[in-house]
């Protein structure tokens, strides 16, 4: 569908033909909104040729649906997702569903002729991974997995210092996402504490793919792991003066290798619940033999770069707003995750619509199978107690 849209521009009204796409939300949840949100901020992005409006959501909670008729923009309000799907208000699906629902909800949506826009990890496991790639690829639809922190600015100048060369050879890669959440005992149980939801592979399936994005990007897959999984907080309450068992690996670090110029590299991940202090956080780390660099979200605006030299030097940088996709935000001001999730939808649209341009893309089908391999693999490498290789 297209639009004329007037912009002014230098004191001149131009007229410019705008395409519009329409998405559907399933999940109404805290993700849902967060996509409701950015597609509301829309406007903010600067020359971008494709308007993104929010058309249709789905959830089963009436609550959660009200929230939603304040936009508006939406028309279809649906507790059964195959209304939404099937209907002529929607051309692409944002899907935020518990991972147990992702094979059968992600290949309806597909084969309704829907583009797909899922949640990590695509799939509760690597079967369900691979039999949403195989229909995707059957169906020719555009289809790419969720994660939004490597748009935050400092994620994208570590891409650009590996990319550079400027490092040297590259001797170890550190990555991980953190969160203390779980350290409060009496924080009732949710889907995610329970495998038959969120899968065996516990909490690699809600925050690996976080870890991994930028490393599968850069062609870091990893050939061999061992593996670490704690099942530390094992019962929770239920909400009901109860208790219930919370089946789920908490804490997970996987020591594993990747192949770089023809050198085997050790590259540490870590997905943790239980981790002190950290709200939210998500770093990655390069070093090499001349130089190096590294980024956390605990210190959102620092950017710390190595130099080798007589004297060897770790330098801080202040980052401002220079994000992929060009905003009305200055670029003295701080990103934060909105941003960097609106920056992620903006890249799924773009690639969609072909001009992404060399940017960031979000994570593809096949990157999601990658990282389901791992999982496995880790998986594999605790039963055991020893490392295993990945094909």
């Amino acid at each position: 569908m297209f639009y004329t849209k007037a912009v002014s521009e230098q004191n001149q009204t131009i007229h410019i033909q705008m395409k519009q796409i329409k998405i559907g939300v399933i999940g109404g949840g805290l993700m849902g909104r967060e996509a409701a949100s950015a597609f509301g901020r829309w406007f903010a992005l600067k020359n971008f040729p494709v308007e993104a409006q929010l058309t249709a959501v789905c959830d089963l909670n009436e609550e959660a649906l009200e929230w939603y008729r304040q936009v508006p923009t939406v028309t279809l309000f649906t507790k059964d997702y195959k209304e939404l799907i099937n209907s002529e208000l929607v051309d692409v699906v944002y899907a935020a569903v518990p991972h147990h629902l992702h094979q059968q909800v992600y290949t309806d949506i597909l084969k309704a002729g829907k583009d797909l826009l899922g949640e990590k990890p695509f799939g509760i496991d690597l079967p369900a991974s691979k039999i949403i790639l195989s229909e995707a690829q059957k169906r020719g639809r555009f289809v790419r997995c969720s994660s939004e922190l490597p748009f935050l600015p400092g994620p994208q100048r570590v891409i650009r210092e590996v990319a550079s060369g400027r490092l040297g050879k590259i001797f170890e890669i550190k990555a991980g996402f953190l969160h203390s959440s779980d350290m409060d005992p009496a924080k009732p149980v949710n889907w995610k504490r329970q495998s038959a939801y969120c899968g065996a592979i516990g909490v690699m399936g809600d925050l690996g793919m976080h870890a991994l994005h930028i490393p599968l990007r850069l062609g870091w897959k990893p050939v061999q792991v061992y593996a670490q999984l704690q099942k530390i907080i094992t019962s929770r309450p239920d909400g009901k003066g109860g208790h219930t068992e919370c089946d789920t690996w908490n804490n997970v670090t996987l020591s594993t290798k990747v192949v770089i110029d023809g050198n085997e590299v050790p590259m540490q991940l870590e997905m943790k619940r239980l981790a002190p202090g950290e709200t939210n956080t998500w770093y990655i780390e390069v070093y090499g033999t001349n130089g190096g660099v590294r980024y956390s979200t605990k210190d959102m605006k620092a950017l710390w770069v190595f130099e080798n030299g007589k004297e060897q030097w770790w330098k801080r940088t202040d980052l401002g707003f220079q994000m992929p996709f060009e905003c009305i935000t200055g670029g003295i001001f701080e990103a934060g995750f909105p941003d960097c999730f609106m920056q992620m939808l903006a890249a799924f649209v773009a690639e969609r619509e072909g001009f992404l341009n060399n940017r960031f893309g979000c994570v593809t089908p096949e990157e999601a199978v990658m990282s389901h391999e791992l999982f496995q693999a880790a998986l594999q490498s605790q039963m055991t107690e020893a490392a295993v290789r990945i094909s």
